[in-house]
């Protein structure tokens, strides 16, 4: 089959479009899907570049979201049916563990992800547990259906679960162009917060109130907390959604309110932080990590998507073979929206 792989760690050069990769074969429990589409992730780049701990087995297959039709589906499998059009969670978990066996998935013992630990996506075809694919309607755009899974279901839990934003609650959301960060305004505006977003690109802000955001503020040009604390009368927000660490993270905490929850899902600027112990404990503020969701909470966005809320916007669209090229637009950190890369017609 055809799959645009890596078969060593480094740059955009090593990306390579294949068609001798092996085909996966079905087996009890799984669901072998065609892919329609896939979209890129900042995953995508780090897994390019290297991850502590990592190991690829060349021709290693890139991509965590996805969607298709399944093909053919395992004895035991009953949660869908050959035909069926499905998106994919690209969180995998064991199922047994004592975290699994609570209801979080995501925090399982043996989590991996699609494209990270496991062949990805990026290929005609998927082989996933059952638990890991849902149905959505058979006329869904696959391209936005693509785009959807990882960065509404990590938002999601950071944002409903984790920081628990009520209507009265002011959000900040860092970097406003990428998909987590859209993802958690619009599910912040579904709550009835008041969200603040950046951006380095005054392009992108004006772009992101076309999208319900109350404020905007160009983190290249003001100082995000001082201009914050200015505007709230130096209360401050309640919730900040920071992806990016090491970069914003002093800015964060600046722009955090008395007792106000902090909730952070990478650090796609650097993995080290500081923080001052005795404004943390001063404040009482909360700093919390969230990763992917657990299976209710892929329940709850697939149930958004069906009835047509928190839909992301795509940035563009490129062909399997032109995959190096949506690599690249990914690595430029120009886009607003989600890449995706159409895989099937």
């Amino acid at each position: 089959m055809r799959a645009l792989t890596i078969s060593a760690h480094g740059g955009l050069e090593q990306i390579e479009i294949r068609s001798d990769v092996a085909d996966p074969a079905v087996t009890t429990n799984m669901v072998r899907v065609r892919l329609a589409a896939a979209a890129l992730n900042h995953l995508d780049l780090f897994t390019l570049g290297g991850l502590p701990g990592v190991n690829i087995v060349p021709p290693w297959i890139m991509g965590a979201d996805g969607a298709g039709v399944v093909e053919s589906i395992g004895d035991n499998v009953t949660e869908v049916a050959v035909g069926d059009t499905v998106m994919i969670n690209p969180g995998l978990s064991d199922g047994t563990c004592e975290f699994c066996m609570q209801g979080e998935h995501s925090e399982c013992v043996r989590f991996r992800l699609l494209g990270e630990h496991a062949p990805g996506t990026l290929a005609d075809y998927i082989v996933v547990p059952a638990r890991n694919v849902a149905r959505i309607l058979a006329a869904t755009d696959m391209n936005v259906a693509a785009a959807y899974t990882l960065a509404t279901l990590t938002a999601w839990r950071m944002v409903v679960t984790r920081a628990r934003v009520r209507p009265e609650d002011e959000v900040l959301i860092w970097g406003i162009g990428g998909g987590v960060a859209q993802a958690a305004l619009r599910i912040c505006k579904e709550i009835g917060a008041r969200v603040w977003v950046t951006s380095g690109s005054d392009e992108k802000l004006e772009r992101a109130k076309s999208i319900g955001v109350d404020e905007v503020l160009n983190h290249r040009t003001v100082n995000v907390a001082k201009e914050i604390r200015a505007r709230t009368g130096k209360r401050g927000v309640s919730v900040v959604i920071d992806s990016v660490g090491q970069a914003t993270w002093e800015s964060s905490l600046g722009a955090l309110g008395r007792a106000g929850r902090l909730v952070t899902c990478g650090g796609t600027s650097g993995a080290i932080v500081e923080t001052d112990v005795r404004r943390l404990f001063w404040n009482q503020w909360t700093i919390m990590g969230s990763t992917m969701g657990n299976d209710s909470e892929f329940a709850a966005v697939v149930k958004a998507f069906n009835e047509g809320r928190l839909i992301p916007t795509i940035d563009s669209v490129y062909q399997l073979e032109d995959g190096k090229a949506a690599f690249a637009r990914m690595a430029s950190a120009q886009q607003f929206g989600k890449i995706v890369v159409a895989i099937a017609g």
